[in-house]
């Protein structure tokens, strides 16, 4: 039971982290259009959309839980590809075959 809640505090920090990142890469696309960083207007704007384009792209797979956090091995096991809610699904029916 201890455990469940510690798995809830990170994907909780894990979850808040990825959202600010989001935030993060929107506001600095704003302020590349507001020209904040007085760069050239073409390296403004092009770096804009592309700051935009991937917090949206990261937004988005945070929506549709398609994020890994990193948990890729580097071996040629099929849990290599599996998203974090997959493996956190594969846990619980583990731990519940495991009680009876």
């Amino acid at each position: 039971m201890n455990n469940r809640k510690q798995t809830g505090l990170v994907q909780g920090l894990k979850l808040g982290f990825s959202i600010f990142m989001v935030l993060f890469y929107l506001m600095v696309a704003v302020l590349l259009v507001l020209n904040f960083f007085g760069l050239p207007r073409y390296l403004s704007w092009f770096f804009a959309v592309v700051f935009a384009a991937y917090g949206i792209y990261r937004g988005y797979r945070e929506y549709k839980g398609e994020h890994t956090y990193g948990m890729r091995r580097d071996d040629d096991d099929e849990e290599q590809y599996m998203t974090y809610n997959e493996r956190l699904k594969r846990m619980e029916e583990n731990n519940n075959e495991n009680k009876i």
